[in-house]
């Protein structure tokens, strides 16, 4: 099957938006929100969750009080200085904020007093939308470990779209450039890059084009509201082109965007059932049929 993971440098860029209008286009198969962090593609699909399990990721120092002797030697170890003294109960504590979950403590504790229990970091759902089956999940709030959980959801959602004989993949990509986007891009069959002309839109569109190449991931670009600066749209358009990425339609803005999102529904569906064909509509049906005709997407 074929995975494409739309992605942008940074967020606000109408990358949900977008993802779900192709998922109002696309047929047979799986959608999958990488975006652990701040998942909102649910806002659009109103999913109806049929199964969840607990995301267990990272560990948390818990000091027993009944063998620890209070020498205080993690509290020398420690340096996110976590372990701090509890007048009160003549005890020492571990800050569950401050705990990074290194496990020195644990290793270095001369009477093996503190324990490193894995704790439930957030869950993943399994989902029915009136598009498909949805995979997609819930990290906990300040908690880590969020390249882990968008494998997971990756990897759920290929064993899904599996059992489904589904042919095709599309997954919302997190913002940025950092370890959530690194663990949601290896491997994809092609990514979608949403830009935005604005300053920070072409220096952040970089760093995303740069971490496609590094692993070698066959790139698209695709600029949303190019409109509103045409000086930038160029900018990134011609960077595209030199780094030799498919470059899609550009997209104006489009008011009717935010319109169909306060509805719960995609920009093609909002468009259907009020009996109009927009220019953005048609922009958006033809950039679908550029990537699913695309060599790297139609080959076998």
């Amino acid at each position: 099957m074929k995975e494409l993971v739309i992605i942008s440098g940074k967020g606000g860029t109408g990358k949900t938006s977008l993802t779900a209008a192709f998922a109002s286009l696309a047929e047979n198969m799986v959608l999958c929100d990488a975006d652990v962090d701040a998942a909102d593609l649910h806002l659009l699909m109103n999913p109806t969750i049929t199964s969840s399990s607990d995301f267990m990721g990272g560990c948390l120092a818990v000091i027993n009080s009944e063998k620890c002797t209070k020498c205080g030697l993690c509290m020398e170890l420690c340096r996110f200085n976590a372990i701090r003294k509890n007048s009160e109960q003549d005890s020492l504590k571990v800050d569950e904020i401050d705990c990074e979950g290194c496990g020195v403590c644990v290793d270095l504790c001369p009477e093996q007093a503190i324990d490193f229990p894995v704790k439930t970091c957030g869950e993943w759902y399994l989902s029915e939308t009136r598009f498909g089956p949805m995979i997609h999940a819930r990290l906990g709030i300040a908690e880590e470990n969020s390249g882990k959980l968008v494998t997971l959801v990756r990897r759920e959602a290929g064993k899904l779209a599996e059992s489904r004989n589904a042919d095709l993949i599309i997954t919302d990509g997190p913002p940025g450039v950092g370890c959530p986007v690194i663990a949601s891009i290896g491997g994809a069959t092609a990514i979608v890059i949403v830009a935005e002309p604005t300053v920070s839109g072409l220096h952040d569109m970089e760093r995303a084009v740069r971490l496609a190449a590094h692993f070698k991931v066959p790139g698209m670009v695709c600029v949303n509201k190019f409109d509103l600066n045409p000086d930038k749209t160029r900018e990134i358009l011609e960077l595209a082109k030199e780094r030799k990425m498919t470059v899609l339609e550009s997209i104006p803005y489009d008011p009717v965007f935010t319109k169909s999102m306060i509805q719960g529904k995609t920009i093609i569906e909002y468009e259907n059932e009020n009996g109009n064909s927009s220019e953005t509509c048609r922009i958006i049906r033809e950039i679908w049929d550029t990537i699913i005709s695309s060599p790297v997407m139609a080959q076998k």
